[in-house]
């Protein structure tokens, strides 16, 4: 394998698994440990990777770090779309469910337009406008207030003190990472406090996670992996992590994602 063809698939592994380890890719590529230092050398000043000692994770992971909705819109859209239609099918009619910011409960909400009597709480401007945008009169949307984030979230204290008035069936809720360490994440404290208060307004959590949140750690936990009733991710997860994951939580679903062409055929 060329210096090229390696450092592709340890960059490759880095995304898919939030962070590698020396001796694992010395093994895994059969090349040295001199060799795969280099490797991670070469990546790292590039920006596409952070050394740490004794490997890698992936660049531009620290705990504080918000990207914009935009941005993140634009990550693992396939995985999102699969995650999305597996966890519509949990949701039944005239059911009350909370949907949290993020841009996977915003693609999820594009399926939840098309379930009769449903009763939407969101702190998401975002998922709350896909709902005004379907104008269906059988639904009844609350967007609570609040302060701003980068990822359009609505947090602070008049959000928190509008969740907790109320009570809802299931939370759907979109995370920034997810670790047996510190569980479920968020890079923003205030979002994180919000959260938690959804988590507790909710009987049913579901936790929507693709397969790149996995060893991802925002400052914040919002809930641990055990209270998660279930969680909805796509089989990108690796066998480690699915292994971890199903020892903690209540249902680990995995879902297939569609290849571009599907996707672009069905948006026809």
């Amino acid at each position: 394998m060329l210096a090229q063809q390696r450092q592709q698939a340890i960059l490759e592994r880095v995304r898919r698994t939030g962070g590698v380890r020396v001796a694992e890719l010395v093994r895994d590529l059969g090349v040295s440990d001199m060799t795969i230092r280099r490797d991670l050398e070469v990546l790292a000043d590039r920006g596409l990777v952070e050394k740490v000692h004794g490997g890698a994770t992936a660049a531009g992971t620290g705990s504080t770090e918000e990207p914009g909705f935009a941005a993140k819109s634009m990550r693992q859209q396939p995985e999102k779309e699969a995650i999305a239609r597996r966890a519509a099918e949990l949701v039944r009619p005239g059911t009350a469910v909370a949907l949290s910011a993020g841009t996977t409960t915003w693609t999820l909400a594009h399926h939840l337009v098309d379930v009769p009597e449903l009763t939407v709480i969101t702190n998401s401007v975002q998922v709350a406008d896909v709902f005004h945008r379907a104008a269906r009169s059988d639904q009844t949307v609350v967007l609570i207030g609040g302060v701003r984030t980068p990822s359009d979230a609505l947090v602070g204290p008049v959000a928190v003190a509008a969740v907790r008035s109320l009570n809802v069936d299931t939370l759907m809720l979109g995370v920034h990472g997810m670790s047996s360490r510190a569980g479920f994440t968020t890079p923003n404290l205030l979002e994180a406090e919000t959260n938690r208060e959804l988590v507790a307004a909710a009987q049913q959590l579901v936790v929507l996670a693709d397969h790149t949140k996995w060893g991802t750690v925002g400052i914040s936990t919002i809930a641990d992996l055990e209270q998660a009733h279930v969680l909805v991710s796509d089989t990108g997860l690796s066998e480690e992590a699915r292994a971890e994951l199903s020892d903690h939580v209540g249902t680990l679903l995995l879902a297939e994602p569609s290849t571009h062409a599907e996707l672009e055929a069905a948006a026809l």
